[in-house]
């Protein structure tokens, strides 16, 4: 499975925000090198200002280029606010849904833990971090796997499900979705608009 495995730190400065949960160090105000404060810095053109929220969100969510054009079709599709369909399909991605549940203690730690089949839906192992969760639909650990560290510590160190969409039972250790979420209650800055800009060009 394809994806990204470079440095998370050097991306989030990139986009001036920790969009892998990690702190990031404050950004400069001119570019690297001692030249730096002799050169100025370009202002981004509206196609770049739209590539880059979209870059932003494929890395937020771990998607590559492939799978994002195929969710914004779908999302397109549907009736509705193209840019709100979009974010909601990605945030019912298996991985994401057990990272909102505070299974795990980021996306890419969700999609090993739903890739190597610590991960159960309505009680059956599903294996792929794309699966899209339906509303009734229960996300729980399987039970060989409730003694594992990195479960352990997650659900200690986070606060368990506090979305509206997701309801979180501790003692089975499981969530389920019961309605689909919405725009506002999603939590990251995205300017979906600038995505639906640039797929529309």
């Amino acid at each position: 499975m394809a994806r990204y495995t470079g440095p998370q730190t050097k991306i989030a400065r990139t986009f001036g925000e920790p969009i892998f949960g990690k702190a990031i160090s404050e950004r400069r105000n001119c570019p690297p090198g001692q030249h730096g404060l002799n050169r100025k810095r370009k202002k981004l053109s509206e196609y770049g200002l739209q590539l880059k929220e979209k870059q932003k969100t494929k890395f937020i969510y771990g998607v590559l280029e492939r799978q994002f054009r195929k969710t914004f079709e779908r999302a397109a599709a549907k009736g509705g606010v193209t840019g709100e369909n979009l974010l909601c399909m990605l945030e019912q991605r298996l991985d994401n849904v057990v990272y909102r549940l505070g299974i795990a203690p980021s996306r890419a730690a969700a999609r090993q833990l739903v890739s190597h089949c610590h991960i159960v839906v309505n009680g059956e192992v599903v294996n792929i971090p794309s699966y899209s969760v339906k509303v009734g639909e229960v996300v729980g650990v399987r039970e060989k796997s409730k003694s594992l560290e990195v479960i352990d510590e997650s659900l200690r160190s986070q606060k368990i499900s506090h979305y509206s969409w997701l309801e979180w039972n501790t003692e089975k250790l499981e969530g389920k979705m019961i309605q689909m979420p919405q725009r506002a209650e999603i939590p990251e800055t995205i300017d979906e608009q600038l995505i639906v800009e640039l797929y529309s060009k």
